[in-house]
């Protein structure tokens, strides 16, 4: 086999990475205001709560419209970010850097690197600590600490589980589950331990699912990150625990940003 053969044979069985231009995946309106601005675009819905700030990809469309049939939350929190590259990283239309993707998977699988993240606490008016501990373990039951998983190459599909002590839900274990195809990387969490809000039982097991998706857009990255819950119907509770996701939405989004500024993108 000559050497162009085995060229063209290499093209078809290696998986290409993509990006894909921003105007492609939200709406004319939504990419305006991401272009001009820093600021975190959020949703919060408490009746019917339905998808408002999706990007526009068909793969993760079909999983949060999944998970959403099977869960009927009463609770949806989304936020929608662009995180602008510096300029040496920006790529040509329509191919997502293998090293950078797979550096961006591995700061999403980096649970360790959670511990301390803060974020607003509406109800007492102060930053607080979000996950004051987070480990991955070998398993709900065990929990023995493994360290952080570490790729070379991005797997199609991973899992993993994560103990994680939550100031305001308390000490959980969580599943982790993630997916890398073309144009896109993301993760779900959902929570394998039953969630209280201090003494009051919140959201029961496995009734908290949580996604991050990540899209590149050659200059800049598409980072949407969405909550949902079948949560405790007492009195204000509602209304707490919305308000609670919103903020730690964007605690987490700043800790993926952080992450991608040191980790990845260092000016």
């Amino acid at each position: 086999m000559n050497r162009f053969l085995i060229f063209f044979f290499l093209i078809l069985i290696i998986p290409c990475a993509y990006s894909v231009p921003l105007v492609n995946v939200v709406s004319a309106v939504q990419a305006a205001q991401l272009r001009a601005s820093s600021e975190i675009i959020t949703e919060t819905q408490l009746r019917n709560p339905a998808p408002r700030l999706m990007p526009d990809n068909s793969e993760l469309r079909q999983f949060i419209n999944t998970v959403q049939n099977t869960l009927s939350p009463g609770i949806m929190v989304e936020a929608l970010f662009l995180y602008e590259k510096p300029g040496q990283f920006h790529t040509s239309a329509n191919f997502w850097d293998n090293g950078q993707k797979t550096g961006v998977f591995n700061q999403i699988t980096a649970i360790s690197s959670l511990s301390g993240i803060q974020y607003f606490s509406a109800s007492r008016d102060t930053i607080r600590t979000f996950y004051e501990s987070s480990v991955v373990i070998d398993g709900p039951n065990s929990r023995n600490a493994l360290p952080d998983p570490v790729f070379y190459q991005i797997p199609a599909a991973f899992s993993l589980f994560a103990r994680q002590k939550d100031l305001t839900f308390g000490d959980n274990v969580y599943r982790y589950d993630y997916v890398s195809s073309t144009d896109i990387i993301y993760f779900s969490q959902e929570n394998v331990t039953s969630l209280t809000y201090g003494i009051i039982p919140a959201i029961g097991r496995g009734n908290l699912r949580s996604v991050v998706a990540i899209i590149d857009c050659g200059d800049s990255l598409l980072i949407y990150a969405l909550s949902m819950a079948r949560a405790a119907t007492l009195p204000g509770m509602g209304d707490r625990i919305s308000a609670s996701f919103s903020n730690r939405a964007g605690a987490v989004l700043g800790w993926l940003v952080n992450r991608l500024d040191n980790q990845i993108f260092p000016f």
